[in-house]
Order: structure tokens, then sequence, then C-alpha cells
């Protein structure tokens, strides 16, 4: 805050501790944001029923999700850096329950990947705008853990999203599933435009938090101005994330979009059987989130730098990812397990890495490094799906699982080489 900008008064004494109450809020968002996507893959058998698809279709239209989602992922970023956090992120919200909703009144396919597109377009700003208001909230040897617990929000919709759609589909139908899941987003945004502004105009804010967080963030990062677009591909840091998140989070897409059509396609489970099963994995997803997120900042409250801290994390998931390899020659119960130890790893993985830009880049720039980072993911999504439909039927789901066991200890060796130090950036 400048010399000649003044404070607004906090309302009586303020919230304490307000900035975990906006990490709350952000991982209910992601929660959302999960329940809202994972609403096609669960009760895409029921859909079937009326509207025909294949295996390829069905590729199609998540890579269609996921085109929509990388063009906002990276356009959003640069959205939510112009118009502001705040304002941003209601925008995105609101379009994409929008979108959700109106999944539930189409029948083609194409009005299928109409709306699945347009519901990637909202849902692309999410993680920038998570990723922006950690930045201007939380100082670095907090960070990690705000973004595990924004991130456990993923884990809480996937977790929430098969049992409760179970039971909508059963006692509604399968279009009551876009109706109810797409309209709770309008009250998160409500909430979100009361609540949220930045720590030095936040009036629901304590001034004691408020010289605390003054204090903690960097002055570099507070002062910083926002550089063009094009300069970000001038940074090897930037390059080198951005190919690790090509390969890992489309793996992560996999398993959110593929996990309950094979336990459908290949363990023979139905609609209720698959609202049964397939929470359990993220259920561990979300503890994998957390845990990732309070390693690292454990490690840094003992001394450790934030170089070693966030690489013991990463390393650690990362050697965890090759369960994966196990899964389709196990049992079923066995199978779980094995799906559930690879998305606890995939998110301890993510609570980490998620940080990065914000460690290393100055908070105005976040939100676009952000979007450049979730946009490379989302392609390699959407090739990585694109490959998956084209290799089910002749070869069935074991080559998918390999790649899923072999990419995130990839990913590591790229951040040991391209990224290098994690510490702030020369800007």
């Amino acid at each position: 805050m400048s010399p000649t900008e003044t404070a607004p008064t906090s309302i009586r004494s303020g919230i304490k501790n307000l900035r975990w109450w906006i990490a709350g809020l952000l991982a209910i968002a992601t929660a959302l944001n999960y329940l809202d996507r994972q609403s096609f893959p669960v009760v895409v058998g029921e859909i079937k029923k009326e509207i025909p698809l294949s295996n390829e279709q069905y590729a199609d239209l998540t890579s269609l999700f996921l085109l929509a989602y990388a063009i906002m992922y990276a356009g959003g970023g640069r959205i939510l850096d112009w118009v502001g956090t705040r304002l941003g992120y209601a925008i995105m919200i609101v379009w994409w329950s929008a979108a959700n909703f109106m999944l539930g009144t189409v029948n083609s396919v194409f009005g299928l990947g109409l709306f699945r597109f347009l519901l990637g377009l909202g849902e692309g700003g999410g993680f920038p705008g998570s990723g922006k208001a950690v930045a201007e909230w939380f100082p670095a040897k907090e960070r990690s853990l705000a973004f595990g617990i924004f991130n456990t929000g993923s884990s809480v919709g996937a977790v929430i999203a098969p049992p409760l759609m179970a039971w909508i589909v059963s006692e509604l139908g399968w279009r009551w599933v876009f109706f109810i899941t797409g309209s709770v987003g309008f009250v998160w945004a409500f909430i979100w435009l009361k609540l949220y502004q930045p720590p030095n105009r936040n009036r629901f804010i304590t001034e004691e938090e408020r010289e605390y967080i003054s204090r903690s963030l960097d002055a570099s990062t507070q002062a910083a101005k926002p550089i063009p677009w094009l300069r970000l591909f001038t940074y090897r840091q930037v390059w080198g994330l951005m190919a690790v998140k090509f390969l890992t989070d489309s793996i992560w897409y996999f398993y959110i979009f593929w996990l309950p059509k094979y336990l459908g396609d290949v363990r023979g489970l139905n609609i209720k059987e698959i609202g049964y099963f397939a929470w359990i994995p993220f259920a561990f997803a979300g503890l994998g989130s957390l845990s990732g997120g309070w390693l690292s900042t454990f490690l840094i409250r003992r001394g450790v730098t934030l170089d070693a801290s966030r690489k013991i994390a990463i390393g650690i998931s990362a050697s965890l990812m090759p369960v994966s390899l196990l899964i389709t020659q196990s049992p079923l119960s066995f199978a779980i397990i094995f799906f559930s130890a690879a998305l606890f790893a995939h998110q301890f993985w993510s609570a980490n890495v998620q940080t990065l830009p914000a460690d290393i880049f100055p908070a105005r720039m976040v939100g676009s490094v952000e979007g450049l980072l979730g946009c490379a993911g989302s392609f390699g999504g959407m090739l990585f799906g694109f490959l998956v439909g084209k290799m089910i039927d002749p070869y069935g789901y074991a080559p998918a699982f390999i790649m899923a066991g072999i990419f995130h200890p990839i990913g590591f060796i790229l951040i040991l080489t391209t990224v290098r130090r994690i510490q702030p950036a020369t800007v």
C-alpha cells in the first residue's frame, strides 16, 4: 500500500485469521469446479441410454472440454491480472455454473459438446484465480499449505460427485444432476463478492493481520508491475514448468475423466456401484493435497530452505506414482487401493508444484504464469485423452496406466534441470 493510500476501517475488530477463511472459500470453489466437471463422467452411463456415445466420442467430448479449459486457463489468468481477483473469479464461476446447468437440457452429442466446451471456458479461470488470491494473501512460508487447502477442494468435489450423483440419478434422473450442481455456484459468487478484497482494502480484516501480511510479503512482490505477456516466455522457469504440467496434468485428467468409465466398462459396475467405489481414490487425493502442502510448510518452519523443501515434497510424490502400473492386473479391491495411492501422490505433487509460480514470480504476474501452466496441462490432458480414446478399443487400458506411472518421475527430472533453484526470479 502506497503512503497516499488509507486502509479502510475494519468492521469492529475484523475476522481473525481472515486469510485462512479466504483459503477455505477458495477450497469450496475448487470443490464446485470439480463437482461440475465430474457430473458428466459419473453419469455418462445413464446419458448413453438416451444419447448413444462411443469411446471415441466420449474422448472427443472430454478433449473438447480440455481445449476450452486450456484456452481460458491462459486467457483467464490474464483477465484476472487485468480486472482483479474479486471480479474476475466471480465472472468465471457464474459462467461455468450456467454452462453446467444447461447440460441438463441437451438431447444430442452436439449439445453435450457445446456446453462441455462452455463449461471448460469458465472453469479454466478457477485455478489462476485461486493462485492469484493466495499470492495476494499469503507469504511464502504459508503458501504451500494455503495451496494445499484450496487444492483439497478438487478432491472434495470428486469425492462427493459419485455417491451424490448416483443418488440424484436414482431419485430424479440424470438431468437433475446438472440442474442441482449448476445452481450452487451462483450462491458462492454472491458470498465471494461480499467478502473478498485484497488485504490492503478489505474491510473485514483485523489491523494485526493486515500489518502481518504487509510485513511478510516481499516488498518487490507487492510493488511489481505487470510485464508484457509474451515476455513470460523468456523465462526458462516458465518453459520448464509448462513442460512439467503438460506431462503430469494429463494423468490427473485421465483419472478424473476415465476412472468412472473404467469401473463401468472393464470392472462391470453399475451407477450405484460406481458411486460406492469411485469416491475412495479421490478421498485419498484430498489427503495427499493436505499432506503435500503441510510437509513443505513444516520443512520451511524447521529451517529447510524453500528450494529444498519444495523439491523433497515433489520428489516423494513422484516416487509413488509408478503404483499406477499395478492397476489393470489387480482384482477390484487392490485396484481401488492402487488408484488411491496414485491420486494421493498426484495431489501431494500438485500442492507443491502449484506453488512454484508464486514462489518464483511477483504477485501481479502469478495469474498470467499460472494461466500458461494450466493451459499447457490442459493441452496435455486433451492430447492424452485423444490418445486414450484411440487406444482403448484395440489395446485396452494398460498402455494408459503405464504412462500414468512414469510421467511424474520424468516431470521431477525436468524441474531439477530446467527450473533448477526455486527462488524469486529477477524480473
